[in-house]
């Protein structure tokens, strides 16, 4: 499937039908992917919300890799913006952050995802919270208005992610920085895996080269680039087994490749002075 219109509406679909699952399915799965479930491990990806200020169970499906808001350094009064907001678990913790002089603002493209997050958001009876459908390649939000970019496990669902940072530039204001946990990899995923279009919504086959993804950041313009967290992904054998001979998974486990997560930090440069 190379058609960048037909894998976006694969996603789409994949994660409307993930925001009806319960979280103990999808944490037992590659992000919430529907065919692999795993029996051999609980918790694949995501990291735990649950002691952090502002989490709400109801926003959690356990589709993170990490969590960017830990060093996202938001402070309050900042506007925050959410790429693939989900059901709004990270823009909920991020709204404690920012207080009720600060804003949050979520986007995805899932209409299942957003009317989950508003209904939080109601629940919740917060009113500097708005969720927006969108497209992360072109945001809608206006250029230079946001302090802080936050993303959780979804540029690696996109396939045009030079665009995406190209976006995150477009609207940090001078002197702003994003915090995003991804996938990532190092070596060449097996041709089987990557052609597979469930692990491909479960984070794994949308994944790109850990240089490459640090390229295209450095290249969109931003300074000051570091990856405060790295972890590697293991995937259960029997996740594997859908995919790959014994001999196969052998082979792939004996080799240089791996799969990992990373929370990656930068800053958009000031453009004037007394910018920072």
């Amino acid at each position: 499937m190379n058609n960048e219109t037909e894998l976006k509406e694969m996603v789409r679909q994949k994660y409307s039908e993930i925001a009806g699952q319960e979280l103990s399915q999808n944490l037992t799965s590659c992000c919430g992917a529907t065919a692999c479930c795993s029996t051999d491990v609980y918790n694949i990806m995501a990291d735990d919300y649950t002691q952090l200020e502002g989490y709400n169970p109801d926003a959690d499906l356990g589709l993170g890799c990490g969590i960017p808001t830990a060093f996202a350094k938001i402070k309050e009064g900042n506007t925050v913006l959410d790429l693939g907001s989900g059901a709004g678990n990270d823009a909920f913790v991020a709204r404690k952050a920012v207080g009720v002089s600060g804003k949050v603002i979520g986007v995805d493209f899932s209409e299942a995802m957003l009317q989950k997050a508003r209904t939080n958001a109601e629940k919740l009876g917060l009113n500097n919270v708005e969720f927006r459908q969108g497209n992360i390649e072109q945001l809608p939000v206006s250029e230079a208005t946001v302090d802080v970019v936050l993303s959780n496990c979804v540029l690696n669902l996109v396939p045009n992610k030079k665009a995406v940072f190209e976006e995150i530039y477009r609207v940090l204001k001078s002197g702003g920085h994003f915090s995003i946990s991804d996938i990532v990899l190092i070596g060449e995923l097996p041709q089987k895996i990557k052609q597979t279009a469930e692990m491909y919504a479960g984070c794994v086959s949308g994944a790109i080269q850990k240089w490459e993804y640090l390229d295209l950041i450095n290249k969109a313009g931003f300074k000051n680039v570091e990856i405060l967290k790295e972890k590697e992904i293991i995937v259960p054998d029997d996740i594997l087994q859908q995919y790959l001979s014994i001999a196969e998974i052998e082979t792939f486990k004996n080799s240089t490749t791996g799969i990992f997560s990373i929370t990656v930090f930068a800053e958009k440069g000031c453009c004037k002075p007394g910018c920072c």
